[in-house]
């Protein structure tokens, strides 16, 4: 089960943050978020997979956040076609391609997707790009018939342990945290985050 901390900002709180081992950390790249980043951290002694989040960004924009930020993977939270989302998973990055999920989500849209990404995250639709901080119906899923493993993402917070223990299916791969631990935008709280992970997974 992938366990992912998006919007991270601060040199210290990565630190902190890594101490506890996770899986995937994020760094948004979109301007409009509280949470947005500018100037890289020093990110050499992180071990963790590093996922940067855009929003509609120019090639030009994304490659130079790739270098800069010694980046793993590549989310996409946007409109970017199949076809940007291929384009980059050649470049050996992870490909994250988000959806925003409500009742009236139709899952046929992940269909062009399917072979393009390797991993869908459904999050909770909101007016603007990005999270909302809060879940959307998550037996909704049970519509979601494809191939392509997904993280679950949107208003998961301290409190979502035994709901999460419930969830199943069988394309879920990891979870996906950020507002709902948050002190302030981009600075994360360590210890609610260490005792949420080891309450989910037990270590």
């Amino acid at each position: 089960m992938i366990f992912k901390v998006c919007g991270m900002k601060y040199q210290d709180n990565i630190e902190d943050l890594q101490r506890l081992e996770p899986d995937w950390i994020g760094f948004i790249f979109y301007e409009r978020s509280a949470r947005y980043i500018a100037d890289p951290p020093d990110l050499s002694e992180i071990t963790a997979k590093k996922i940067g989040v855009f929003v509609d960004a120019e090639d030009a924009f994304i490659i130079r956040k790739i270098k800069t930020f010694l980046l793993n993977g590549i989310q996409f939270h946007g409109i970017e076609t199949p076809e940007v989302c291929a384009t980059y998973r050649k470049r050996n990055l992870l490909v994250i391609k988000s959806f925003s999920v409500d009742r009236y989500f139709d899952f046929a849209l992940t269909d062009p997707y399917e072979g393009h990404c390797d991993y869908f995250l459904f999050d909770t639709k909101g007016i603007v790009p990005g999270g909302t901080g809060k879940s959307f119906d998550w037996t909704l899923l049970e519509r979601y018939q494809g191939e392509t493993p997904f993280l679950l993402s949107g208003g998961i917070n301290p409190d979502s342990v035994e709901a999460l223990k419930l969830f199943a299916h069988p394309k879920w791969a990891g979870i996906d945290i950020n507002s709902q631990f948050e002190i302030d935008p981009g600075f994360k709280n360590i210890e609610l985050i260490q005792n949420f992970k080891y309450a989910l997974f037990g270590r």
